[in-house]
């Protein structure tokens, strides 16, 4: 711990304040015990006396007085204070045997005592000290369902909602920490302007809409946005997730739905928001031998709640998910989500916009330029680049970097994107040579043949689970791919086990192509069977989507293949990865003089950029390496704009994974 920090104060836990409030019943109940007990206890106590000493003082005409109690017992005065064992008393109190006391009474009545009768009383401490266990174990029973109650656990609130109402003093998100997102903030903003001037829209015949639904890939903003819209509404925002409603008790979910619709009505207009709403409205009967009977009790109310026979007006249901493909039909209908906002992955403006709301708040270099830091990152979410935006600041403190600069965040950048480098890992010289002309085939693949997204960077130092990785990156908006793009990647693909081919010969091939393998035959896979790119198949869709969740679904709209199909798809596949393969022999066969160039260049350097290889390429030498005190100038990604989730994901546009 740095001098200058303070160590942050413990907060005490469950227990520590479960046993304060334990104390505090048990001090209740021990202090009138001790008052009962201990009330009486400066009066002198009466003494204890033998039947035969008690006789003695009688017939001596010392006894004065005596009072007979209900338990046979009694108790007397003497004329004057006695010694009695060592102590002077003057009161005394003796059992007489059971059935004497009418004969005691008559030989009291002859020495002339006076004789007095106790009426029966309680005593209340000694009652009170026999029922004080259960006392005791009551109070802790109700003690700990009193816990329950005020913790988390709510052991008697099942049926409640447990929808957490925003209160004023929460921090606010706002549309100013949003970017990214235009289309769906202008979505929800009409909303907004709904429950803050609805006579706005009602004036000609519209109505408030009922649902809204964000629907996006991860990590692109839908919980943020969110946020947003309780930061900007003023109104009362309830917050709730999927899996909050359903627990182990049957029809849990369905009274936690009643009752945030109830808290709802009482707080309308309001915004009710539920994340991750797939996990209470999947398709109801879906799965083998029906489904969730709870869970599907639960999307039953909650579809009644939404648009049934009674109007929730001014109630506002917000919900995200990224799996809209498995909702049920009933839940996106009009009336219950009258609005499904796409939330996809940013654009290069979005990525820019994104990377200036994390960068704001941070201590920055004149050299970081956002806009090409933006176009180097292709893809990314905008969780990814707060990650991107956190890891380079970090960095820049490990560093001791007073602000921070490009170099951290191109290092950064190539950490998330690439994975952290493994320097600790030392390869034989032998295995570097291997991966380095591995990474070379790959590197003389993506340049030479048409079709491929520009050379980013290629490397052999171990980042992550890959021994080595070239790199590309796109440089130009793509809203579908090509059949020449589709078939350079598969060359790209297989340059790695091409060049280790050509160098080492067909013996001294490694398992590093592992994962190239595995890209490509997904893809010359898909090429056939869904993207209609075959001749010998042609245009029909072959076989099931292979994404299909529920069992009950699938069994029934499965399509049969028959073995005929399956074998010229099976021959297809491989002669479409047999035909880049050769490509790929082919080509660095033609460019040998290059792949030796670019392999010495690793082995020297172990990381070639773009300019760098383009160097290689023209036949120039390399620069000198820039000294090691100093960071080098980060290079700036080509233009680069990331290809929308719908179209077919660029599935070679990123990381090649070296030999093992």
């Amino acid at each position: 711990m740095a001098p200058n920090m303070t160590p942050t104060p413990k907060k005490p836990t469950n227990w520590g304040r479960m046993s304060k409030t334990l104390s505090f019943w048990i001090l209740v109940f021990l202090i009138p015990v001790a008052i009962f007990t201990y009330g009486g206890a400066r009066e002198p106590q009466p003494q204890p006396l033998d039947l035969s000493e008690y006789r003695r003082f009688l017939e001596a005409g010392r006894v004065t007085a005596v009072t007979f109690q209900a338990d046979n017992t009694l108790t007397g005065q003497f004329a004057q204070a006695e010694r009695v064992r060592g102590r002077m008393t003057q009161r005394f109190t003796v059992r007489l045997v059971p059935g004497a006391a009418v004969e005691e009474q008559k030989l009291l009545e002859s020495r002339g005592v006076r004789i007095a009768i106790a009426e029966p009383k309680v005593n209340f401490g000694s009652v009170f000290v026999s029922i004080l266990p259960w006392v005791v174990l009551i109070a802790f029973w109700l003690f700990l369902f009193r816990q329950m109650q005020a913790g988390g656990n709510k052991a008697f609130s099942f049926g409640k909602s447990k929808a957490k109402l925003l209160s004023g003093d929460t921090p606010k998100v706002t549309f100013a920490d949003v970017a990214g997102a235009d289309e769906a903030k202008v979505e929800l903003q009409e909303i907004i302007e709904f429950l803050k001037d609805p006579q706005k829209f009602t004036r000609l015949g519209g109505r408030l809409p009922k649902g809204a639904l964000l629907v996006g890939p991860p990590g692109t903003g839908k919980t943020l946005l969110a946020k947003a819209v309780a930061g900007e509404a003023g109104r009362p925002f309830f917050s709730m997730s999927g899996s909050d409603f359903v627990e182990m008790f049957v029809g849990v979910g369905a009274s936690r739905v009643r009752d945030l619709f109830e808290q709802g009505k009482a707080h309308a207009p309001c915004i009710i928001f539920i994340d991750e709403i797939d996990a209470v409205g999947r398709h109801r009967g879906a799965g083998l031998g029906g489904g969730h009977d709870e869970r599907e009790q639960t999307l039953n109310q909650l579809l009644v709640e939404m648009d049934g026979f009674e109007s929730n007006d001014g109630v506002i249901l917000i919900a995200a998910t990224n799996r809209p493909d498995v909702l049920d039909p009933a839940l996106l209908r009009p009336g219950r989500f009258d609005r499904q906002i796409v939330v996809d992955a940013p654009d290069l403006r979005g990525r820019e916009g994104i990377l200036k709301v994390h960068l704001r708040n941070k201590p920055i270099a004149e050299d970081v330029s956002v806009t090409a830091l933006a176009r180097g990152t292709p893809g990314m979410a905008g969780a990814d680049l707060a990650n991107l935006v956190n890891e380079g600041a970090l960095l820049a403190a490990r560093k001791n970097h007073e602000r921070i600069f490009m170099a951290d965040l191109e290092e950064a950048k190539d950490r998330v994107m690439l994975g952290a480098e493994r320097k600790s890992l030392v390869m034989k010289e032998e295995e570097r040579r291997l991966t380095a002309y591995h990474e070379a085939g790959h590197a003389v693949c993506a340049m030479m043949v048409p079709g491929n997204d520009p050379l980013h960077k290629v490397t052999i130092v171990p980042r992550g689970r890959a021994l080595g990785i070239a790199f590309t990156l796109p440089e130009d908006d793509r809203v579908s791919v090509t059949r020449e793009q589709l078939e350079a990647r598969l060359v790209m693909a297989y340059g790695g086990r091409a060049a280790e081919e050509i160098v080492f010969g067909h013996g001294r091939v490694t398992t590093g192509a592992a994962s190239d393998i595995q890209q490509a035959t997904s893809i010359a896979r898909r090429y056939v069977t869904q993207w209609g790119l075959s001749e010998t198949i042609g245009p029909i869709l072959v076989g099931d989507n292979e994404q299909e969740l529920f069992l009950g679904r699938e069994i029934q709209s499965r399509r049969e293949v028959s073995e005929q199909t399956a074998q010229l798809v099976d021959g297809e596949v491989k002669r479409v990865a047999t035909h880049a393969h050769g490509r790929a022999v082919a080509v660095l066969t033609e460019h040998r003089a290059l792949l030796d160039r670019v392999a010495q260049g690793l082995l020297e350097r172990e990381t070639l950029s773009r300019e760098d290889f383009l160097l290689l390429r023209d036949g120039q030498p390399l620069p000198p390496r820039a000294p090691e005190a100093l960071p080098a100038p980060p290079v700036a990604a080509p233009p680069a704009v990331p290809t929308p989730r719908t179209a077919p994901p660029p599935l070679l546009g990123g990381p090649e994974v070296a030999p093992a």
